[in-house]
């Protein structure tokens, strides 16, 4: 685990005094209604927010926010005594030190090939080109590489898929057992990728999306740069998109600007539901293609690629970011590759890429955030969240006193999903004793 400036005795600990709190057994869990009591927020504000079911049902300052009422619970919580409003149940949580933001998403994950990187794969094993492997195994892997994910703060996230040639939907229907298991913890959507289309070639690729979009693929993608006829590649998916009512998410590497016109022309009926990335190679003026096709632009910090490209990936510069907004583009962030063979050391961190983002000196702490959270959901077709009442309860805590502070080290985190507290990560800094100097266990600026 991370080292952190965070002791253990200033974890966020439920404290249960609600009539129907909860004792014992897993320490994160709670009834319907939870009190995060003492958090600050972006702009400075020391906060409770309250949470009914799914929701955020009051923001108020610190300290001021009294009982539920009965009216507000969630149905069959609480007991109404008539004596005036009930304690909800469920706990508080105290969150002094932490900052608490709108729930991160990961908009471009690979976690069919996740941790697929570290070694060649055994003869028979699934690696990110070739062979298969037992689905049970493919299966612990994506549900690994979702909870790892999770753990950062990313309560919803989107991951792409190859099918068809040796994998048939083997890999997709692995991806789609795991997201039945997360249920609860996380939201995870799923996007087809066939390797061809167009042609005698493609006929596999057509006939096996088909399958995959009947099965539950959320979302049709693919890399149209790499089949013999990239425009007829993108046709067939736009008439598909059409046809069973899904969004589109191509891997696009953007580096002909000519070409990425006639690829992107296609989709202009489809907006707002056209999502393109990595664009690593988009040249000066090609935002321009992007921006009147409607579409949405997930970019990959780490190493500008991922596994969806063939070849190395060649990095990610400053330079295509500040094309994307010149052209005033709606740009999300994604890990891409966790630890395959795109990026053997990938990481599938939000406030990482975040980081990176702002780190560039393009996007401000705040802009570089929105495009890890708020840019990174309506990508994904979700809906707006913030910390404010009435809003989807997908909320991130993360120790530290402001934005950028978060952003340059927070590890210590809990993530709240859908109204319940779902992962909690505990880092603590320790220092050797010395004669010299007292050092506090606790630094000025907490992590």
């Amino acid at each position: 685990m991370s080292p952190d400036a965070a002791p253990p005795d200033d974890d966020p600990q439920p404290d249960r005094t609600g009539s129907g709190a909860q004792g014992g057994g897993n320490p994160l869990g709670h009834g319907p209604v939870l009190l995060l009591a003492g958090a600050r927020l972006v702009d400075g504000r020391l906060v409770d927010v309250r949470i009914s079911g799914d929701r955020i049902q009051a923001v108020g300052t610190a300290g001021g926010l009294g009982p539920l009422p009965a009216s507000a619970l969630p149905a069959g919580a609480g007991t109404d005594t008539g004596t005036g409003p009930v304690v909800a149940a469920g706990a508080r949580i105290d969150l002094t030190g932490y900052l608490l933001l709108p729930a991160p998403a990961e908009p471009h994950a690979h976690h069919d090939t996740a941790f697929t990187g570290a070694s060649p794969p055994p003869a028979g094993a699934g690696g990110t080109s070739g062979g298969t492997e037992e689905p049970g195994a493919t299966v612990r892997r994506v549900t690994e590489a979702a909870l790892t994910s999770l753990g950062y703060g990313a309560t919803a996230q989107r991951t792409h898929v190859r099918i068809g040639d040796v994998h048939g939907l083997r890999r997709l229907e692995a991806v789609l057992t795991a997201r039945q298991a997360l249920r609860g913890l996380a939201e995870l959507q799923a996007v087809a990728v066939p390797r061809l289309l167009t042609g005698t070639a493609g006929a596999d690729g057509r006939d096996r999306l088909r399958e995959a979009l009947r099965l539950g693929a959320d979302a049709i993608g693919g890399c149209p740069e790499l089949d013999p006829d990239p425009v007829g590649f993108v046709r067939l998916v736009a008439e598909l998109a059409a046809e069973f009512d899904c969004p589109v998410d191509l891997h696009l590497a953007g580096g002909d600007p000519a070409l990425l016109a006639r690829l992107t022309a296609p989709l202009g009926p489809l907006r707002p539901r056209v999502a393109l990335g990595p664009c690593h190679q988009l040249p000066p003026g090609g935002g321009a293609a992007l921006r009147a096709a409607g579409a949405r632009v997930v970019c990959l910090p780490q190493n500008g690629g991922c596994g969806g490209l063939d070849g190395p990936p060649t990095g990610f510069g400053p330079a295509v970011l500040r094309e994307l907004i010149d052209h005033q583009l709606p740009v999300a962030a994604g890990s891409g590759a966790l630890r395959d063979a795109a990026n053997p050391v990938g990481r599938a961190d939000p406030l990482e890429a975040a980081y990176l983002l702002a780190a560039g000196g393009v996007l401000s702490p705040e802009a570089a955030y929105d495009s890890v959270s708020g840019q990174a959901r309506l990508l994904m077709g979700l809906v707006p969240v913030r910390v404010d009442a009435g809003y989807p309860a997908e909320l991130l805590a993360v120790r530290g006193d402001s934005l950028a502070g978060a952003l340059a080290g927070g590890h210590s985190r809990l993530v709240v999903h859908s109204g319940r507290v779902v992962s909690r990560t505990s880092a603590v800094r320790e220092f050797a004793d010395t004669v010299a100097l007292a050092l506090p266990r606790q630094a000025g600026h907490p992590h």
